[in-house]
């Protein structure tokens, strides 16, 4: 029994005692000392309510009551909502551009769709290939995104195509995003690709070509794990456009090689076979290109606008769906530009046979080559094809951001300079087709400066990359050593992380075998129940 207060002051002193013990039971449980999450596992209830909520996070127990004092680390999401939502707002600047609400000096760019693919559409719809029309030149593949527009029948087929190229662009950067947030990747890619093609302008989607890449850049982020579909892809897009096929260049030797070859074979054999028993022409493109000149922004082009200036007796006319150069000695430069290409490609194979000889590919050898070496490989390829082609259309750019996106997702890529060039390459075409496209043609000193820039940009990138490609093979791949050697940088038998790899996790130590004992640990201020956590004797 409890004895009565006798005067005020016993009456005020029970009081306060009462309401601090009060106090006390009310007490949350975040006023405790928090335990490190691998000791609170310890003496969490199997089971409980309580301790399974406050395990996924939930607002009760202790994790509840701390929510508002932790600073959370910013997850992924918060990562790729950033260069999802620049795209967002510079593709609504294109196709504001493309349904010409928002316009730029210049011949309309639109046109190409409009008159010329729109012509191809209503030939293709007869089941044949536009055969007598002298801008067809295309491989048999290249049907199907002409006539893709039908997939969206209730909008007219310039709307349409914008919007599946819109869709297309949409899929590379879903494509990049997703490899840039693997182990030993970064989304310095998808950023190149979310800058890179608005830097073009609406040309980037008044043209098929974002489709193509689309293709290639989905060929090679598969190339390393699923071979076969990547061969088959490039097959497809050699079959668009005939320049996918370059990716095949850098695939590296042994079984993933014959895999994606014999894909590739496989695929372009089915297609071809195919477009030949179903629609007649479909080999027509092979001839398609004989007879054309020098376009007026090519490389070799350069010779005739200074030479325009000297009395060269040349015109410029609109030939085979493109304006070119047409007079004295076009020829010659025409072929001087191809034995060029010839060349170009005559050092490529020289790379790559010189890699396969040390043993590029092979994980055995000396410092074997890194993951990086297949897309570096590609974007050489194309950036050789581009520079030294006798045509260099605006949208050729877009393949070469679209593989230079695809390098940079890699983390140590040595291709970050080429794709800074390609970039600015691309800013420089926007500014020589559509906004000055008269100076270039009038071939005056605005219009040869601009084209130079651009040009010799494209020049810059191409041999700072094959350098870099021939140096890096070089540096990395040896001799094949035997199996149980050390290497350097690496154990006996094992080869050292590869550049852009995240390296194997080390294995676990041993467990130790010394029991262990409940210890009683209580609360910092003394309150609150006692916590237990386990110490070795």
């Amino acid at each position: 029994m409890h004895r009565a207060p006798q005067n005020d002051m016993e009456q005020d002193e029970a009081t306060m005692a009462d309401g601090r013990t009060r106090k006390r039971m009310d007490r949350p449980a975040s006023a405790t000392q928090a335990l490190p999450p691998a000791q609170e596992a310890l003496i969490a209830p199997a089971g409980g309510a309580e301790g399974s909520a406050g395990r996924r996070g939930g607002r009760t127990g202790t994790d509840g009551a701390r929510r508002g004092l932790r600073t959370r680390p910013p997850g992924p999401g918060r990562a790729l909502a950033r260069p999802v939502a620049v795209w967002a707002v510079t593709r609504a600047v294109l196709l504001l551009c493309v349904f010409k609400v928002v316009g730029l000096p210049g011949p309309d760019v639109t046109g190409d769709i409009t008159v010329i693919y729109q012509g191809w559409y209503e030939v293709l719809r007869t089941g044949t290939f536009p055969l007598d029309d002298v801008t067809w030149q295309y491989p048999p593949a290249a049907a199907l995104p002409v006539l893709s527009p039908a997939l969206l029948p209730f909008l007219d087929y310039s709307s349409a195509f914008f919007v599946l190229a819109c869709l297309a662009d949409a899929t590379v950067l879903a494509l990049l995003l997703r490899a840039g947030r693997a182990p030993g990747r970064q989304l310095t890619g998808a950023w190149v690709w979310v800058a890179g093609a608005p830097l073009l302008g609406p040309t980037a989607y008044a043209r098929y070509d974002v489709m193509v890449t689309a293709v290639a850049v989905a060929a090679l982020l598969a190339l390393r794990r699923h071979p076969r579909t990547a061969g088959a892809l490039m097959a497809f897009g050699a079959l668009l456009k005939v320049w996918p096929v370059l990716l095949l260049a850098g695939v590296p030797r042994g079984g993933r090689t014959r895999a994606c070859w014999r894909a590739a074979a496989a695929t372009g054999g089915a297609v071809v076979l195919l477009a030949a028993a179903a629609v007649p022409g479909a080999f027509g493109f092979l001839t398609a290109q004989r007879d054309r000149g020098t376009e007026v922004e090519s490389l070799g082009a350069l010779v005739f606008h200074v030479a325009r200036h000297f009395g060269w007796e040349g015109r410029v006319l609109l030939n085979y769906g493109s304006v070119e150069f047409l007079g004295p000695y076009v020829t010659v430069v025409s072929r001087l530009a191809l034995a060029l290409t010839v060349a170009a490609f005559g050092w490529l194979l020289l790379w790559r046979l010189r890699a396969m000889s040390r043993r590029y590919g092979d994980r055995r050898a000396e410092g074997h080559a890194p993951l990086s070496t297949p897309y570096d490989a590609a974007f050489a390829a194309v950036l050789l094809f581009t520079t030294t082609s006798r045509v260099i259309s605006p949208q050729y750019m877009l393949w070469l951001v679209g593989l230079a996106a695809v390098c940079l997702t890699l983390r140590g890529s040595r291709q970050g300079l080429p794709a800074v060039l390609v970039l600015a390459a691309t800013a420089t075409t926007l500014l020589e087709f559509p906004v000055w496209f008269s100076h270039v043609v009038a071939s005056d000193l605005p219009g040869i400066a601009l084209l130079a820039l651009r040009n010799g940009l494209l020049v810059a990138a191409t041999l700072v990359c094959c350098r870099r490609l021939w140096l890096m093979t070089s540096a990395t791949v040896g001799p094949a050593r035997r199996p149980g050697t050390a290497s350097p940088g690496g154990s006996a038998g094992v080869p050292p992380p590869e550049a852009g790899e995240v390296p194997p996790p080390a294995l676990p130590e041993r467990p130790s075998r010394r029991p262990t004992r409940p210890v009683r640990r209580l609360a910092a201020d003394g309150t609150g129940p006692p916590r237990y956590r386990a110490d070795p004797d």
